[in-house]
Formats: structure tokens, sequence, C-alpha cells
């Protein structure tokens, strides 16, 4: 026996609000939706990995020659 299935059509794209409100029915007031900032980058090196590399190699040889 054939069987013909229907294509559903496509769905539109929704926000974070109806996502929520689909997933967890109403919304109380005890949950806002809120924008963050992007984090800032933590540590921005002047020197890089092999400079760091290379003066570490010149302490440990300085440490051996005393």
């Amino acid at each position: 026996m054939l069987s013909i299935r229907r294509r559903r059509p496509p769905t539109r794209p929704f926000g974070e609000a109806q996502a929520y409100a689909r997933l967890h029915g109403d919304r109380d007031g005890g949950v806002r939706v809120v924008k963050v900032e992007p984090r800032r980058p933590r540590h921005r090196l002047r020197v890089s990995g092999e400079d760091l590399r290379a003066r570490f190699e010149q302490k440990l040889d300085e440490r051996r020659s005393v």
C-alpha cells in the first residue's frame, strides 16, 4: 500500500521570547529576556608564546650557571 505524506509548510524563524513561550507557556513577572554585552578579552599579552619560552630558557640557563 502506498502512503502519501503531506509536506509541512516551512516554519518562520521566531525570537527568544516566542521560543520561551512555546517551551514553558506564558511568562510570569519573574522571568525577563535581557541582552548581554559580549565579553571583553581577559588578557592581552604583549609578548608572543615564543618570546616567553625563550626568556624562560634564558632564566633556566642563568640558574644553572650560578
